[in-house]
């Protein structure tokens, strides 16, 4: 067999109900993401002039023109431009040729080309994969588009009705082609309150432009022939079907073996492979596990690691328990505030709209690393949180729930809680611990330690709190749209709150930076954790798998003895890529860039300037600066 075929990148095309489209507006629109795919490029334009797709070509596997898109199939009825990849396409592909299919290229893409023929819109429920993609069908006179489960590739479009649709991988490829930048002041307003995209506030397609929406995860969309869409989701994660009799020992099995099943898919590459290394527990096991994949050690893994030398929170120490662990050639970045003042231009650039904290500049130093070291493809340990329970709100959930389920065991797991966290963050623990009344407390308590992380602000949205100072904004600009947040389901169980954070809002904007992030540096992030069948299963397991004597995460702790360091495996704390953005933020640069940042704020009469503590509000006016 010939080699195998991923090919990263970027999309775009437009349908019309005129018959006026050129190839010019659609290379606008390509050539606007051309980081995404610097390798080639492809433009297709129907017959009738009312249907195009380009194509921005980043080569990972078989680096020949045997994949070139947008690709055409059943003698030219479909047409496709796709981003992405299909993890389990080999797979696939088998059981495609069993039925007769026959294929001309080693492609995913015709692969999934075949697997539309066979199943329509039923192909995505199995796809092992990220993607985005759109699928033209000149029989049925439809647009089928389709994003990942996850939605760890994007998808954005512009839709009028009975008249046209354009769609791209990012919003300025739109922009190129003519969609008119408009800013979403509900959403600038609900951000700047929240320092937080909430996606739960605000209608979960939009953004922070009126013009553009875009398609949400787990969803299909069709464009008719009348140009009017049908957007269904077709993936929910089911978080009534927990599998109670489930041993310790079988679930440690089955998470092995799924992990190990996905480690393996996305090591599939004709370019060289390596690994984002934080030092926490996720990227150290993603490190660990392909170190143990590798048994010649013929090749050595590269890490790449971003680093702060002196500050508090440098996680050099723990990398080194990895690197001195495993076979790896490690990397390393050192971000500062000169660096992040001379890229936060262009790091906002390819962001496109405001993000959360400094720390998504470390990412984009650490994918800058490798681009410097030529290797293409990183695997990342980001969605173990949201799935196996990581942040420490999360024993909020899980202390309310098993005092309500069993009295008894409560006091117990609250006993090794304080003792594990000694630090004084619960001064009336015993107190509650013995009562039998509601924990009423315990969520404040939480709160100030959540406060002192960068997950404040999604905590915040999450509780559905408002902050007290809405006399940061003008008058007018308040009363026009309305901030505060919109009163939502407020998630009660452990497992209520991860599938909040997996499906509705948290994981997609950490997935919307890492792919900005590398994706300007045309390289390709994989994510082990968000193997849908991962996750399906880690969704049936009691709560107890996740937490457990004090531990989040537990049945990942346990699961990989053999492979994992103990102070990895065992270790408290959770930091992750955090910079000292406070120190960074006093930079007489980035401190010009705050004061032009108010300056735009008032003169456009969105915040009141007789307002008398702009300091809470640094980072919103520094995302003032770049976007607005």
């Amino acid at each position: 067999m010939a080699k195998n075929k991923f090919i990263m990148c970027g999309i775009a095309g437009l349908l019309t109900s005129q018959n006026n489209i050129e190839i010019a507006q659609l290379k606008k629109m390509t050539d606007a993401i051309t980081h995404r795919g610097p390798d080639g490029e492809g433009q297709w334009i129907n017959d009738d002039k009312n249907v195009a797709l380009g194509h921005r070509r980043l080569s990972i596997i078989d680096l020949t023109d045997g994949g070139k898109q947008p690709m055409h199939y059943a003698n030219g009825r479909y047409s496709i431009t796709f981003n992405g990849e299909i993890y389990n396409y080999l797979e696939i592909r088998e059981k495609l040729i069993a039925k007769g299919y026959h294929f001309q290229s080693e492609s995913d893409t015709e692969v999934l080309l075949a697997l539309f023929h066979e199943k329509r819109e039923t192909c995505l429920q199995d796809l092992d994969g990220m993607f985005a993609f759109a699928l033209w069908d000149s029989q049925e006179k439809t647009l089928f588009c389709a994003r990942d489960r996850f939605g760890e590739k994007p998808f954005y479009y512009h839709h009028q009705a009975g008249k046209s649709f354009n769609f791209a991988s990012e919003m300025k490829a739109l922009f190129a082609g003519g969609i008119d930048k408009e800013k979403n002041w509900r959403i600038w307003a609900i951000f700047m309150q929240n320092n937080f995209m909430l996606s739960d506030t605000a209608r979960p397609s939009e953004t922070f432009y009126q013009n553009v929406s875009k398609l949400l995860p787990a969803h299909y969309l069709i464009v008719k022939p009348t140009l009017e869409i049908e957007i269904k989701c077709y993936w929910q994660l089911d978080i009534q079907n927990i599998d109670y009799q489930i041993t310790e020992q079988q679930a440690k099995a089955k998470f092995k073996e799924l992990f190990y099943t996905s480690i393996r898919r996305r090591l599939r590459s004709d370019v060289p492979v390596g690994s984002s290394l934080s030092g926490g527990l996720d990227s150290s096991l993603v490190v660990c596990t392909i170190n143990d994949l590798n048994k010649s050690q013929t090749v050595k893994q590269n890490t790449f690691s971003a680093r702060f030398p002196g500050f508090a929170k440098d996680e050099g120490q723990f990398m080194q328990y990895v690197i001195d662990s495993t076979n790896v050639e490690p990397h390393f970045t050192f971000p500062n505030e000169q660096s992040f003042l001379v890229d936060f231009e262009r790091l906002c650039y390819h962001q496109e709209e405001p993000f959360g904290s400094a720390s998504i500049f470390a990412q984009w130093e650490v994918m800058k690393l490798a681009k410097e070291k030529n290797v293409t493809v990183l695997l990342d340990g980001q969605g173990a949180d949201e799935i196996l329970a990581g942040y420490h709100y999360y024993y909020d959930y899980f202390f309310r729930e098993l005092f309500e389920k069993d009295v008894k065991m409560y006091h117990k797991e609250a006993k090794i809680y304080q003792e594990r966290y000694p630090q004084g963050y619960f001064k009336d623990y015993t107190q509650l611990a013995s009562t039998t009344q509601t924990p009423i407390g315990f969520t404040q308590k939480i709160k100030n330690i959540v406060k002192k992380t960068p997950f404040y602000s999604l905590y915040k949205g999450i509780k559905g709190s408002k902050m007290p100072d809405y006399q940061f904004f003008a008058d007018d600009f308040y009363e026009a749209y309305k901030p505060s947040p919109v009163a939502t389901h407020t998630p009660n169980k452990l497992s209520e709150i991860l599938y909040h954070n997996t499906a509705v809002q948290g994981l997609q904007d950490l997935l919307r930076y890492a792919d900005r992030n590398s994706m300007a540096h045309s390289r390709e992030i994989r994510l082990p954790f968000l193997s849908h069948e991962l996750v399906e299963f880690l969704f049936t397991l009691p709560n107890h798998f996740k937490i457990r004597e004090g531990w989040t995460k537990y049945i990942q702790r346990v699961s990989f003895p053999d492979i994992l360091p103990p102070e990895i495996a065992w270790r408290i704390d959770k930091i992750g890529y955090e910079p000292p953005q406070n120190s960074w933020l006093l930079h007489q640069g980035v401190q010009n860039k705050i004061q032009a940042g108010k300056d735009k704020l008032i003169s456009e009469k969105i915040v009141n300037p007789r307002f008398g503590h702009f300091e809470n509000y640094t980072w919103v006016v520094l995302m003032a600066e770049a976007y607005l």
